[in-house]
């Protein structure tokens, strides 16, 4: 009488057709291709998204944001408060929540001027009571990896000041 390890057995001897063989190898190759694909192209991306990074860097930031008026007119934002608004109250989002204090960038520098390139953008867009404010600007000075001082600029989309 058969068992069930028998019949176990003899399917595992019974060979697979030539194209399932060759259609799991083309499967696995073309799984190994992507996976290579996205570790590559992961350091294109500013979030290094797939990119592999065994430690974080110890990258750390401080912003100074100032509002750039129609006439040319620089004006600080002294702890994130302008005509009624707050940044960390436009910016609810932790690695972005008081950027003038210096910071550790968790995911990175360029993740980070990523970031605030699209906050900046965002609050320019989402002041309607600001009437002034033709952009806003962001000097961010950073450290990368206890390398440093260096300084970059960001800036939002200029606005349109036309009034309602």
């Amino acid at each position: 009488m058969a068992t069930a390890a028998d019949a176990v057995s003899q399917a595992a001897a019974k060979p697979r057709p030539l194209w399932r063989r060759r259609g799991a190898r083309w499967f696995a190759a073309a799984v190994v291709v992507a996976q290579l694909a996205l570790v590559a192209n992961g350091y294109r991306d500013p979030h290094n998204y797939f990119a592999f990074q065994p430690f974080n860097e110890s990258s750390t930031y401080a912003v100074e944001l100032v509002r750039v008026l129609d006439d040319g007119e620089r004006v600080p934002v002294p702890n994130g408060r302008w005509e009624g608004y707050h940044w960390n109250e436009l910016i609810d989002w932790g690695p972005l929540r008081s950027p003038w204090h210096q910071r550790h960038a968790f995911s990175g520098v360029d993740a980070v001027v990523d970031f605030l390139d699209n906050a900046l953008n965002w609050v320019a867009d989402n002041t309607p009571g600001d009437t002034e404010t033709l952009y806003l600007e962001a000097t961010v000075t950073y450290y990368r990896n206890a390398r440093g001082p260096y300084v970059t600029v960001v800036r939002s989309h200029e606005r349109e000041l036309g009034g309602p």
